[in-house]
């Protein structure tokens, strides 16, 4: 998942805790004799089946609601220890443990453990045989009640910390803070958000409904960047699955069909759980620097079902900003063979880095099942997902309802948090914290009902402009405005010239997203720097005014476009848009022309170009996440498929215009998550222009003189290196998320990521188009197919991306860019 820094910046404001006061509490880290870690150690209270299991630095922390006075340590190929508890909360502790002496007899486990004759992999065979036999599986539809609360803390709160002058006038909410039984770290709730639904299942249709009843949030309820993030954070899973998808990660499950390849397997106990035996494997990776977890689960020896398991990412794994994750789940047994999963908690520690005292995030989940039933049918129509309902009421339950209504109810700390997070907004130094990360957050400053911004763009640089300077805005009364006002202006200090951009949207139907828009901009831009193009009034392109270009970057054309549409969604992320727009567009350099020939004796030319449109469009985005039910929603940065098609039809005479035409273009993108692998993106573009048109309405191929990465454009490649009226385009990438580079010992500490893509061009143009040519430009199009591939590391210093490309065709055309380098920053997990 791709973060923004003010997304990171948000987390320190956002946070939510379960408050468990734990009767034993211990942390600390267990050696060998010369001082050394011994990573994965078993730590669990005797005479119990509490334990944990210590991370790759020997670290540990346990604590239960229960009194306990003796603590069993033990790792493989070291002897066990048994260590007496004086006191009921220990932290610090130093545990020693003695090499075991082998004896013939003993197999002892060290290191990576045996593929054969190895029972605990007996045992995980029979798991892959009866995953579909077990749980919600083998029903044909099921539904139940579900209770979530979602919770956000700022962590390792330290008297120092107190004491720091920003929460001067704040120092109530530090009455708040508990201790993590997890971590063992103190935290401080600053979000918290509770919710009640309704969840319905067909295993044979493969659909899945959830009815929300009621929620209740406290501290931000209104920023939507936040709730975004949160609604990505937290994606449904299912540890029988092969791999689990965290943070736009995909992780090896323990219970994995491959899991046998990236982890190490213990039998380590049995034991009757709810009067069901079951055994007690351990698990733990096999290398360093992969994406996988060390825990243990108890699993039934009849059913081969999981009761109970624990699991936290290992502290090597190659992920950005987390510095743990913790996994716990509970599963019940019903009707004496049935488990189901009842009970389901994630934590996540947040941090800028993982050094055991760093400040950070908590975010958890907590999620509860029950009431379950089986066999109910529903109609196929019912699973069908509403496009664009909100139920108001959901959100104003009073306290009794909830009171009523909760599955388990919370302590008097739990219900303090929600007056303190309320009291804490009506503070005027957090009201201006809060402010300052909002605006990093959505590139707007907040005035009543405006926005001004977004400040990002208020300077840029070209050839024609000079230095750009702009400023804008937007009306803004809440995140579910049924219209929106869009503005802005701009001025060049070298041209001397004004420009601006006005655009207005109104939904006149909520249910189906009937939305009116319309407006007018006059700029400068750099045409063509995309293929597949829309009528987007305030949509302008990075490369129109980087501040850092490659070579020339002059040419580029006044625009004057006036857009109407209207679009509709009858399904769920399938939208249907017709619109009509008029544009004219001329040089506005003087080095660069779109000059054409109006007779057919090539004697008389026209240098601007005026014409009339009218376009239908389909969009179709399958697993798209939105958040919002106003005229703009924010999508969760999720991966999801994109298919777009779009006809256009130009008009010769209405409105002065130039040229009738047809023009039908294609775009399809599909991001696939392949495991540990990686993630691949497949991008096709194909477009086809019927008539005869001038440079200025040609299909441009999209080159790059930035030194930045633009999507969906070619860095080898000049701006109108090759133009065409028919093209097809394919571009893959792989980021394989580290995978190769953990495996050389000098770069597995780096934690870089290796990305390699491949991209190439066909296209052509007619005779007819050729000979209006008056550009002076000379045509070239991309006939015995342009192609270039790149090789990229990611991850550098965890926030910057550097790419490296080569051109593999027409290597001796003037001016090539044979190699070009390219980089990105970003924020990603």
């Amino acid at each position: 998942m791709k973060l923004s820094f003010s997304k990171i910046s948000l987390l320190f404001f956002l946070i939510l805790s379960q408050f468990i006061f734990a009767q034993t509490k211990v942390s600390g880290v267990v050696l060998d004799k010369l001082n050394q870690p011994i990573p994965f150690a078993n730590i669990v209270f005797k005479k119990s089946n509490v334990g944990v299991v210590a991370n790759e630095d020997g670290h540990f922390y346990i604590e239960s609601s229960q009194k306990f006075t003796d603590l069993i340590v033990s790792a493989t190929g070291f002897s066990e220890k048994e260590i007496h508890l004086n006191e009921s909360v220990t932290y610090n502790f130093r545990v020693q443990l003695k090499e075991m002496e082998a004896l013939k007899e003993v197999v002892i486990f060290t290191g990576k453990t045996s593929k054969k004759n190895n029972p605990a992999l007996e045992i995980l065979r029979k798991i892959w045989e009866r995953k579909r036999k077990n749980g919600l599986f083998q029903f044909n539809q099921y539904q139940m009640e579900k209770y979530e609360k979602v919770e956000f803390d700022m962590n390792t709160i330290d008297s120092a910390f107190m004491k720091n002058k920003i929460f001067k006038g704040m120092e109530f909410v530090f009455k708040h803070v508990d201790t993590s039984k997890v971590t063992g770290k103190t935290y401080l709730p600053i979000f918290i958000n509770e919710s009640l639904s309704e969840v319905y299942g067909d295993n044979r249709q493969k659909k899945v409904k959830e009815k929300l009843k009621a929620n209740k949030t406290s501290g931000f309820e209104g920023n939507q960047q936040i709730l975004s993030f949160i609604k990505d954070l937290y994606n449904d899973y299912s540890i029988y699955n092969n791999h689990l998808t965290f943070f736009d990660k995909s992780f090896t499950s323990p219970l994995s069909r491959t899991g046998i390849d990236v982890y190490n397997y213990v039998l380590r106990d049995s034991a009757y759980i709810d009067n069901k035996k079951c055994y007690n494997i351990l698990f733990y990776p096999r290398r360093k620097n992969e994406l996988t977890f060390k825990g243990d689960f108890w699993v039934n020896d009849t059913t081969f079902a999981i009761k109970k398991i624990n699991m936290a990412v290992t502290k090597s794994a190659n992920i950005n900003w987390i510095k743990d994750i913790y996994i716990e789940q509970e599963f019940e047994v019903m009707n004496d063979s049935v488990f189901l999963l009842t009970r389901d908690y994630m934590m996540s520690d947040f941090a800028l880095n993982k050094k055991e005292d760093s400040k950070g995030v908590y975010g958890k989940r907590t999620t509860l099942y029950r009431n379950h039933q089986f066999n109910q049918e529903k109609p196929l129509a019912f699973y069908k997902e509403e496009v664009n309902f909100i139920d108001n009421d959901v959100y104003k339950k009073s306290e009794e309802f909830w009171h009523e209504n909760r599955f388990e109810k919370l302590n008097k700390d739990e219900a303090g948090v929600y007056k303190m997070l309320d009291t804490l907004q009506t503070v005027k130094k957090f009201k201006q914290m809060y402010n300052l990360v909002s605006i990093l957050g959505s590139g707007y400053v907040e005035f009543k009902n405006f926005d001004y911004g977004p400040i990002f763009s208020s300077f840029g640089f070209n050839e024609v402009e000079g230095v750009r300077l702009r400023v804008g805005g937007r009306t803004f009364f809440g995140p579910n405005d049924p219209w929106r006002v869009q503005v802005f202006t701009a001025y060049g200090l070298n041209d001397q010239k004004f420009k601006y951009g006005l655009s207005g949207k109104w939904m006149i139907d909520k249910k189906n997203r009937v939305i009116v828009a319309a407006g007018n901009r006059r700029d400068i831009e750099q045409i063509g720097a995309s293929l597949t193009t829309t009528n987007d009034v305030m949509g302008r392109s990075f490369a129109s005014s980087a501040l850092f270009t490659t070579g020339s970057n002059g040419k580029l054309t006044n625009i004057n476009l006036t857009n109407l549409s209207v679009e509709v969604e009858p399904i769920k992320n399938l939208i249907f848009q017709l619109g009509i727009s008029h544009r004219t567009l001329a040089s506005a350099s003087p080095t660069f022309s779109l000059d054409y020939f109006t007779n057919a004796t090539r004697t008389a030319t026209q240098s601007e170009v005026k014409q009339s449109e009218a376009n239908i469009q389909i969009e179709y985005m399958p697993n798209r996440k939105t958040i919002g039910y106003g005229v703009e929603r924010d999508v969760v940065d999720n991966p999801y498929s994109r298919f777009f098609i779009n006809y256009s039809h130009g008009f010769k005479g209405v409105l002065n215009s130039d040229f009738k035409y047809e023009k039908i273009q294609l775009f399809y993108k599909q991001p696939i998550i392949i495991g540990p692998l990686g993630r691949t993106n497949i991008t096709l573009e194909l477009g086809k222009t019927f008539g005869t048109i001038p440079l200025g309405l040609m299909s441009v191929i999209p080159g790059n003189q930035t030194y930045f990465t633009i999507e969906n454009t070619f860095s080898n490649l000049n701006f109108y290196e090759f133009v065409s009226d028919q093209y097809a385009t394919l571009k893959w990438d792989h980021n394989f998320n580290g995978r190769i580079f953990s495996r050389i010992p000098y770069l597995r500490k780096l934690n870089w990521r290796e990305i390699i893509g491949i991209r190439g061009v066909y296209g052509s143009i007619s005779d007819e188009n050729r000979l209006i040519n008056a550009s002076g430009l000379v045509y070239n199009a991309p006939e015995n197919i342009y192609w270039e591939y790149s090789a990229g590391i990611g991850n550098i210093f965890k926030v910057f991306r550097i790419d490296f490309s080569w051109r593999g065709s027409y290597l001796n055309t003037t001016d090539a860019t044979k190699f070009a380098i390219k980089g990105s920053f970003g924020f990603y997990f």
